[in-house]
């Protein structure tokens, strides 16, 4: 079975070492992604103070980008958004969040037959690459046609 990583030249940069994504086979495995813009420690949706301390974020705009880098990802490794079987979201504030979560996912992930299947869970933080903190971070698993 052939196997080769994603490093996609044009979503935002992973944090650590390890790839954007993984192909074995059909199956696509992406790595947790973040809302970091491309070549930036910027997180859309953050308010911060001159000192760069957080006073507010915005879960909406975290998502949307969040859901951009994963198209871009996906895209780059030969797949698309209706070739996601599963996913996983991670939340640092579910009591907060939950509502504008369920929104956003539905207008992203609308009920028929290619709805992946989902896990959501409450983390304590997330890994950010910067200075502020992110609210939200998903994985997905997809197939490549």
């Amino acid at each position: 079975m052939s196997c080769n990583t994603i490093r996609s030249a044009t979503a935002a940069e992973p944090l650590g070492p390890y790839p954007h994504a993984r192909r074995v086979g059909n199956m696509l495995f992406l790595s947790g992604i973040g809302p970091r813009l491309k070549g930036s420690k910027d997180i859309p949706g953050a308010v911060v103070d001159a000192q760069g301390t957080l006073l507010d974020y915005d879960i909406e705009a975290e998502m949307r980008s969040c859901f951009e880098n994963i198209r871009t990802v996906l895209a780059d490794a030969g797949s698309s958004w209706d070739h996601i079987v599963d996913v996983t979201s991670f939340l640092t504030d579910m009591k907060r969040d939950w509502k504008t979560y369920n929104r956003v996912y539905a207008e992203f992930f609308p009920p028929g037959p290619n709805q992946p299947c989902r896990t959501t869970v409450e983390v304590s933080a997330l890994p950010t690459g910067g200075n502020t903190p992110i609210h939200f971070e998903i994985k997905v698993i997809a197939t490549v046609p």
